[in-house]
């Protein structure tokens, strides 16, 4: 081992908050860990801090590790419902599909209704919008209107998004399953 392998700090001290005692590490060149204190006055808060930092952690290190994000502000739902409206379906799936297409805009019907809009006409719009061409429209949470979420600096996690479509495929097969299971067993007993 040698001095390479070792780091620098300028300033190295003990500090007691409350009962605790903390090591502050400060003027680190190249530093490669950080540490976040919270305090508060009652458990729950310091434990909803911590799923919030954690959260974010989480999702700064998903977008790492993915390499790519999708285009916030429901902008991914909104083009993901329009191109499965545009589909041409020739059989019963076409049903599905479009309860599919409906399912995925209740992301940003919510996100418009708990802003304070009324959902159902800026999804129109962005809709509409959407159809005029191959721009990428989000909604826009301060004023009820459209925005490009690219531009505004808004994106989702890439690592989200699929585990949300892969999660809705789970299910709707397990709520179809659980469907033939009950015809299933009521031809059954009437046999």
């Amino acid at each position: 081992m040698t001095l390479d392998c070792l780091g620098y700090a300028g300033h190295v001290y003990e500090h007691v908050l409350g009962e605790e005692k903390f090591t502050f590490v400060e003027e680190c060149k190249n530093p490669k860990s950080v540490t976040i204190v919270l305090k508060g006055p009652m458990k729950h808060g310091i434990v909803q801090m911590k799923d919030a930092i954690r959260d974010g952690i989480r999702s700064l290190y998903n977008t790492i590790q993915d390499g790519c994000v999708v285009p916030g502000a429901g902008a991914f739902e909104i083009a993901v419902a329009k191109k499965l409206n545009t589909l041409q379906i020739p059989s019963r799936s076409v049903l599905g599909v479009n309860v599919f297409s409906q399912a995925i805009l209740v992301i940003p019907k919510t996100l418009v209704t708990n802003a304070g809009h009324d959902a159902q006409e800026v999804i129109l719009k962005a809709l509409q919008s959407q159809s005029q061409g191959d721009t990428i429209i989000g909604v826009d949470l301060d004023n009820g209107d459209l925005l490009l979420p690219t531009q505004a600096g808004i994106y989702d996690v890439y690592a989200a998004k699929k585990q949300m479509i892969d999660a809705s495929i789970v299910v709707a097969t397990n709520l179809l399953l659980t469907d033939e299971i009950m015809r299933a067993g009521l031809s059954s007993l009437k046999g």
